[in-house]
């Protein structure tokens, strides 16, 4: 940070979990085969769609993204976090912290619109299983799985260009473990009442409407099931959408604690604790739930296994 008529910015320091410090290694661990359980669970979940015949279908083209965007936002924030738990310097360059932010937004807003996308993909299945081939169509779900995209790239993009438009001379220190625009904003000297104003409408936009999509969808899938006579037709229904409504709950509730607890002098710890789980997490969760609780899934890695231990001996 360099002073003149005003104050320059040219890097940022990321405290992250100051008070565990003596635990950083223990940590360390931990977090490291977190994420290396996500990194195998998503990239062997998206070679398993592209690989298998069977699941070529709407729900695996939605699923296969969310591994990407899974990947892609959990990546933003994790090497970095570890590389911190093992060095005494915990800084971040300005454009690293700009890319980082911009990066996570991006795909973090992508996911909330994947999984909504995917509620209707289920609406249409159940509700209406005869229009379901043309409903949802190759184009629909690339128009779809384009709009998440262009959405987060959207929203990513108005947070991190107006947050580092300010002036920052409080301080260069981060109260984060990552770059994110509550603590950002708490360092600067400007006038933050717009920025405080688009993280308002824009989190409250998208977390509203994608909330509001999967709710509107369930609501009909409850009503269509409730109407089957055949209870192993309720039952089927009922398994197709498990995985996604068991990785609904957990996202959103994550996302409810982290922006409906009220404010408290721990809410700075907690709301570290509801980034983890939310950031960091839920990404290796997602590939264990769409795989241990989806039938076709375990099916086509029993397909895979077998084909493996065939081979195996022939070495």
């Amino acid at each position: 940070m360099t002073q003149g008529n005003g104050t320059e910015v040219t890097e940022f320091f990321l405290l992250g979990f100051a008070a565990q410090h003596e635990f950083r290694y223990i940590l360390f661990i931990v977090f490291l085969l977190i994420y290396v359980t996500s990194m195998v669970g998503n990239i062997g979940m998206i070679l398993l769609i592209k690989t298998d015949s069977r699941l070529q279908t709407p729900m695996y083209f939605f699923l296969h993204h969310l591994a990407f965007v899974d990947i892609c936002y959990t990546s933003a924030i994790t090497p970095k976090m570890l590389q911190n738990f093992t060095e005494e310097n915990n800084s971040i360059s300005l454009g690293g912290c700009v890319l980082q932010l911009l990066v996570y937004a991006t795909f973090a807003t992508s996911d909330c619109y994947l999984l909504a996308a995917m509620a209707v993909d289920r609406f249409v299945a159940i509700c209406k299983p005869l229009r379901y081939p043309i409903i949802m169509s190759r184009t629909v779900c690339i128009q779809l799985v384009a709009g998440s995209y262009v959405m987060g790239s959207l929203n990513a993009s108005v947070h991190t260009g107006f947050t580092f438009s300010l002036s920052f001379c409080r301080s260069n220190h981060i109260n984060h473990f990552f770059c994110d625009v509550p603590p950002i904003l708490a360092l600067s000297c400007s006038n933050i009442h717009v920025n405080i104003m688009l993280l308002v409408v824009f989190v409250g936009f998208n977390l509203l409407f994608t909330v509001w999509v999967v709710i509107f969808s369930y609501i009909h899938i409850m009503a269509a099931i409730l109407k089957m006579t055949s209870t192993a037709g309720r039952k089927k229904a009922f398994s197709t959408c498990a995985s996604h409504l068991t990785a609904v709950t957990i996202f959103y509730g994550t996302l409810s604690y982290m922006y409906l607890q009220p404010h408290s002098d721990n809410s700075q710890e907690n709301m570290k604790v509801s980034s983890i789980f939310y950031g960091i997490v839920i990404p290796m969760l997602n590939p264990l739930i769409y795989s241990l609780r989806n039938k076709e899934v375990k099916e086509a890695l029993k397909v895979i296994g077998k084909k493996f231990f065939r081979i195996g001996p022939n070495y």
